[in-house]
C-alpha cells in the first residue's frame, strides 16, 4: 500500500512546486515557464543588478531549496525528480533567467550528480558570456577520512550566509568567498532510527535494513548507509555521541549556531527534547544561536535528525541573524538558560473541621458500601460496553471516603462542607474522567448549599455543572439518564427517596434500549453491541438509591 498522499507519479514535483508557490507567506516566487520539464523557482521580485545564487538538487529534501528561495537568501532553486539531480538544460536555464552583469554563484552539494550537471550548466553559462562561479558544500563529517564529505543540512547555513553577501550588494567574488568561508566553518552529522519510503507507481514497502531498538550513524540524506550502529533510542546517548564527533573538529573557544534539522519524520515533541538534551550537552557553552528545530533539508518522512554547527565570527552571525523573506528558513534564536518565574503553589486541599451527624453518617455508609459491593458487577458489566473498570473506578472512590467516615474525618453535620470534602478526596483516589466528573458534582453541589440552596436543588446544580464541563446529557446512554430524573422527583417532593429511587431504575433500564451512546467508551461502539445493555454508571445510582430506600423503609 502507498505511503504516500500522490495523485500521478508523473507530475509529483511540479504539483509540489505549484503548492509552495501558493503558499509563501512573501508571494515573491513564480515558476519559470520555459518547459514542464524545466523546473525552476525564481524570485519574482528579482532585481538583476546583484549577483544571483542558485542552488537545487532533487527533490525530498523539502523546504530545501525551493524554500530558500527570496530576498536575502536564494534567487532561484532547480529541482530535480525525487533523490535525482537536475538536467544540465533546467540549472542553464536558471542562470539564463536570472543572470545580469553583477554574475552568478551556483551552491552545490557535494553529490556527483549535482557537481558534474551544475557543473556542466556553469561551463555553458560561461561559454554564452555569463559571469559563474560555483561552492560545493561538504559538511558531513561522518566519513572524517573520505575526501568528498557529503553535503547535507549545513547547505541551508551556507545559502543563508551567501544570500546575506548577495543582499549587500558584494561582487561575485566576495560573495564566492562568504560562501567558501561558511562551508569552512560548518560541520554535521545525522542520525535514523528507520530509512525513509520513496514514491513510485505501485505499492511502496519500508526496505529498513535498520535493526528495531537501533539507530544508524552518519546516514545520508538519500537513505544511504551510515557508518555504524548504535544500539539505542536513548536521546540522550544518541545526542552526546553525535556531540562528541562535533567537538572533534571545533576549537574550545568556537562559539557556535547550531542548527537542529528534522529528516522528516521525527514529531516535535521528540524533537524538543532533542534540543533540550543539546542544552545540557558538551556544547552547551558554545551554542550562541540555535536554529530549528525544523525540517531546513529533509529526506523525505526518515525519521531521524542531524544537527549542523557553524562557528561564527561577526560577519556570519551577522549574515545569519539577517531577516529574510524565504518561507523555508528559521531566524536564529539567542540561546539562554530557561527563564524561571517564581510562583507559589496553589493548592486547592480542603481543610475543614469534623462533626458528627448520625443521620448523614448513616447515609454515607450506605452509599459507599454500595458501591464497593457492586465493584465485581458493574466490571463485568462495562466489560460489555467500555473497558471494563467502572466498578473499580466507583469502589476506589467510595471505599476512600468509607474510611474517612469510619475515622470520623468528615464533616458530617455541615453538608456544604462534607460536599466540598467528597469532592477534593474524589479528584484525588478516582481514576480517570470519572473521578474529575464526579468531584465537578459535589464540588459545585457543595457551593449551591453554601449560597443556600436545599438538598435536591444543589445536587441539581452540581449535576448541571457535570454535564456543562463533560459534554452528556440525557439520553446520551450515561448516569447521568438515572441520576436526574431521580433528583429532579427528590426536588419535585422533598425526601421522596421511593419517588427517586422508581425514577433512577426506570432511567437505567431505559439505558438498556438506547441504540447509540454519545458520551464515554460507549460512544465508539455500535448499537449492536449496546442492545440490551444498561449503561454501569446508571446502573450504580439505581443501586444506590434502592439501597438508601431500604433504610428509609
Amino acid at each position: 500500500m502507498s505511503n504516500f498522499f500522490m495523485n500521478d507519479r508523473k507530475s509529483l514535483i511540479n504539483d509540489v512546486i505549484e503548492g509552495a508557490i501558493l503558499t509563501t507567506p512573501y508571494k515573491n516566487l513564480a515558476r519559470l515557464d520555459v518547459d514542464s520539464a524545466i523546473r525552476v523557482v525564481v524570485r519574482n521580485d528579482w532585481d538583476k543588478n546583484k549577483v544571483a545564487l542558485i542552488s537545487g538538487g532533487g527533490s525530498g529534501h523539502e523546504p530545501a531549496h525551493v524554500g530558500f528561495v527570496g530576498k536575502g537568501m536564494l534567487t532561484a532553486a532547480v529541482c530535480g525528480d525525487v533523490f535525482a539531480s537536475p538536467s544540465v538544460d533546467a540549472v542553464l536555464n536558471a542562470i539564463v533567467a536570472v543572470t545580469g552583469k553583477a554574475g552568478c554563484l551556483l551552491i552545490v552539494k557535494n553529490y556527483t550528480g549535482d557537481r558534474l550537471n551544475f557543473g556542466l550548466a556553469a561551463e555553458k553559462a560561461k561559454n554564452l558570456g555569463y559571469d559563474v562561479d560555483l561552492v560545493m558544500v561538504s559538511d558531513d563529517i561522518a566519513l572524517p577520512d573520505n575526501k568528498q564529505p557529503r553535503g547535507i543540512a549545513g547547505t541551508a547555513l551556507v545559502h543563508k550566509v551567501a544570500g546575506y553577501a548577495a543582499e549587500q550588494g558584494k561582487s561575485l567574488k566576495e560573495v564566492t568567498q562568504l560562501a567558501q568561508q561558511a562551508i569552512d566553518a560548518t560541520s554535521s552529522i545525522g542520525v535514523a532510527m528507520h530509512g525513509c519510503n520513496l514514491p513510485g507507481d505501485g505499492d511502496e514497502e519500508e526496505n529498513d535494513r535498520i535493526a528495531a531498538g537501533h539507530v544508524e550513524l552518519g546516514l545520508g540524506i538519500h537513505g544511504e548507509p551510515g557508518v555504524s550502529v548504535l544500539k539505542t533510542h536513548n536521546s540522550q546517548k544518541i545526542v552526546n555521541t553525535l556531540v562528541e564527533a562535533l567537538q572533534k573538529g571545533l576549537k574550545k573557544k568556537d562559539k557556535l549556531a547550531l542548527l537542529i534539522n528534522n529528516l522528516g519524520g521525527v514529531s516535535p515533541l521528540e524533537m524538543n527534547q532533542i534540543t533540550k538534551e543539546l542544552a545540557h550537552s558538551g556544547l552547551k557553552n558554545a551554542i550562541t544561536y540555535l536554529i530549528g528545530p525544523a525540517a531546513l533539508v529533509s529526506a523525505l518522512d526518515m525519521k531521524g535528525f542531524s544537527l549542523s554547527a557553524i562557528v561564527l565570527d561577526s560577519t556570519i552571525e551577522e549574515a545569519l541573524l539577517a531577516e529574510v523573506e524565504a518561507a523555508g528558513w528559521h531566524p536564529p534564536v539567542k540561546f539562554e538558560k530557561v527563564p524561571l518565574q517564581k510562583a507559589k503553589k496553589i493548592t486547592q486541599k480542603v481543610k475543614v473541621k469534623s462533626s458528627a451527624n448520625a443521620e448523614v453518617g448513616k447515609v454515607v455508609k450506605i452509599i459507599t458500601e454500595t458501591l464497593v459491593s457492586l465493584e465485581s458487577e458493574l466490571n463485568k458489566l462495562d466489560a460489555k460496553v467500555g473497558d471494563g473498570d467502572t466498578g473499580s473506578t466507583f469502589a476506589s472512590g467510595a471505599k476512600d471516603i468509607q474510611q474517612q467516615n469510619e475515622g470520623n474525618k468528615l464533616p458530617l453535620n455541615d453538608l456544604s462542607a462534607l460536599f466540598t470534602v467528597v469532592g477534593d478526596r474524589l479528584a484525588t483516589v478516582m481514576g480517570g474522567s470519572s473521578g474529575v466528573l464526579m468531584s465537578i458534582f459535589f464540588t459545585a453541589a457543595g457551593q449551591k448549599v453554601a449560597e443556600g440552596g436545599n438538598l435536591a436543588q444543589s445536587l441539581l446544580f452540581g449535576l448541571e455543572r457535570m454535564k456543562h464541563y463533560g459534554g452528556a446529557d440525557l439520553g446520551d446512554r450515561t448516569l447521568i439518564d438515572a441520576l436526574q430524573p431521580a433528583l429532579e422527583a427528590l426536588d419535585k417532593k422533598a425526601g421522596d427517596v421511593k419517588g427517586a429511587s422508581k425514577a433512577a431504575a426506570k432511567g437505567a433500564k431505559d439505558t438498556a434500549s438506547m441504540k447509540k451512546a454519545n458520551a464515554g467508551r460507549s460512544s465508539y461502539l455500535n448499537s449492536n453491541s449496546l442492545k440490551g445493555v444498561k449503561d454501569p454508571g446508571a446502573v450504580a445510582v439505581e443501586k444506590v438509591f434502592a439501597a438508601l430506600l431500604e433504610i428509609k423503609g
